[in-house]
């Protein structure tokens, strides 16, 4: 079991610099700010996130906490990669941890709103619907040992293809991830715009509901091109799942953020601390998570939605995106599917 005592110092650190977030003095009735939150929520310290509530009846405090990872592969797999953490956070709390295999963002964020997920990773733009719909609270991220992280949204098709250029998408049809996805459609319909090519405008979007689907779509020629994420490109080549060799990278964004991982706003704020320290105290080495995502990270950093989410929430502001129950209801498109050529 990873032990968490070679790293008390950097321990100490990450925890302070993370309880900040739960600088939430009790404020009185109304809620004095509100901002993209759901009327359920209230943001009274202006950190973007869903305070503690202040009566402490409304804290949630389980015998079994729920943990969900991204949506991005099989989910039975992850169960696997993530064991290990959730034994450790089992340890660190006090409590038994199950797992939850999502099969989709919109699933992940509604079952955070209902209170059956406790702490979950979730991809880098559905974050933000996390945060407004669900109370969802962001205080980490995977890492390198100096602390950098993110991927890039990486346009892809087929190395036969004769789309070489953002501008070649026009009369095409294309691949988007889901509507929440950052990479795979909020950012793609920001920045692909300002490069004068238009989204359902200029070319026709398919939604294949994964990053992998997109990415296995275009190396089987299903799909003429997608907007993805790096880091599910990488891993999927990696694994030998897909050959970069099929593949042509005809533009890339700048970084983003990559998966944050959170908790529930209304833990109850001992039982946060303990999720909070598990996340920054876990030591990776020789585990499934250093097995499945050593290349990219080798530990949990700590990070605030306010801050590291920003370039996010903007590109969802230039969409025109509004967080609300039927912006929630828009999360389960289903994909099309596209007969094999």
């Amino acid at each position: 079991m990873p032990s968490p005592v070679s790293h008390i110092w950097k321990i100490t650190l990450a925890a302070l610099t993370a309880l900040c977030l739960f600088s939430n003095s009790a404020y009185a009735e109304p809620c004095k700010n509100r901002g993209d939150l759901d009327a359920r929520y209230c943001d009274n310290n202006g950190d973007l996130v869903a305070d503690t509530p202040d009566d402490p009846n409304n804290w949630l405090n389980p015998d079994t906490l729920v943990f969900s990872y991204t949506p991005v592969e099989d989910p039975s797999v992850y169960e696997n990669v993530f064991s290990e953490f959730m034994e450790y956070m089992a340890e660190v709390t006090g409590k038994k941890v199950k797992w939850y295999g999502a099969e989709s963002y919109a699933a992940q964020v509604e079952a955070m709103r209902s209170g059956r997920l406790h702490v979950a990773g979730i991809s880098t733009g559905p974050t933000v619907f996390g945060a407004n719909l669900a109370g969802y609270v962001p205080i980490s991220i995977m890492c390198k040992g100096d602390g950098t992280f993110g991927y890039r949204l990486q346009l892809i098709t087929h190395k036969n293809s004769d789309i070489t250029k953002v501008s070649d998408l026009k009369g095409r049809k294309i691949a988007h991830v889901t509507p929440s996805s950052n990479s795979g459609n909020q950012a793609p319909r920001a920045l692909f715009k300002d490069m004068g090519v238009v989204p359902d405008k200029d070319y026709e979007v398919i939604y294949s509901g994964k990053h992998d689907n997109s990415i296995m779509g275009v190396a089987n020629k299903d799909y003429e091109a997608a907007p993805v994420a790096s880091s599910v490109l990488d891993r999927m080549a990696q694994k030998g799942v897909v050959k970069k060799d099929d593949l042509r990278i005809i533009w890339q964004s700048d970084p983003f953020p990559t998966t944050s991982y959170g908790f529930a706003h209304n833990l109850h704020p001992d039982l946060a601390r303990n999720v909070m320290y598990a996340f920054y105290s876990f030591d990776w080495n020789g585990t499934a998570l250093e097995k499945e995502f050593g290349k990219q990270a080798d530990k949990f950093c700590p990070i605030t939605f306010k801050t590291h989410w920003k370039a996010v929430r903007l590109i969802q502001k230039e969409n025109g995106i509004k967080y609300s129950d039927e912006t929630l209801k828009g999360l389960k498109v289903k994909k099309k599917k596209k007969k094999k050529s």
